[in-house]
């Protein structure tokens, strides 16, 4: 028999503690007046900018703190309407061991796991997946921090990778990608 809903509490022993949303990422119609209405009238700032070449209709991450980007602004596409449309929404938590023991908890729990690794922009470590009304979610850790200078990390320096393992093999500049506990790579 299930629990009704307001007695659930969290879990004992979950592997992992979701920190914060971390970002959203949206699908608009015109990544342009999109950015332009976060940016000019709620007071985002543009971290970075994906071309159409780098992704169909362009992208646009943006901010209001020092997380690389706090909004995320996709070309929307006849899948997935303007406006209706979650292109993700994103977990942070706070170690890189606790990303692979999400992904571990994942496949403990039959979650097909879409994409795990390093995104380019903001060079994220995560894994992705889907909710059972398959909305797409991810957990991270690591995302940029963007300085008082308003720099993002130049695009020469992302490194894409598509596992955790690959991801903790071939680090970014500057990002520790040091398990406390190493047998967490081992273990797949």
């Amino acid at each position: 028999m299930s629990v009704p809903l307001p007695a659930l509490k969290r879990p004992h022993g979950t592997p992992f503690q979701l920190r914060k949303i971390g970002h959203v990422a949206l699908f608009v119609t015109d990544i342009e007046r999109s950015t332009r209405f976060y940016v000019d009238v709620l007071g985002f700032q543009i971290s970075d900018l994906y071309e159409d070449g780098m992704m169909p209709g362009g992208a646009a991450f943006i901010r209001l703190n020092t997380d690389h980007h706090g909004i995320a602004l996709f070309k929307a596409t006849q899948d997935r309407d303007p406006g209706a449309g979650l292109h993700h929404m994103a977990f942070e938590v706070g170690s890189l061991d606790e990303v692979f023991r999400a992904r571990d908890h994942l496949r403990a729990h039959n979650v097909p796991i879409h994409f795990e690794g390093r995104r380019r922009a903001g060079v994220q470590i995560a894994v992705e997946f889907r909710d059972p009304d398959g909305h797409n979610l991810e957990v991270y850790w690591g995302i940029d921090q963007i300085g008082s200078d308003g720099r993002a990390r130049p695009a020469e320096q992302w490194k894409g990778v598509t596992s955790l393992e690959a991801a903790i093999a071939d680090p970014v500049i500057g990002q520790d990608t040091s398990l406390l506990d190493p047998a967490l790579a081992r273990s797949h």
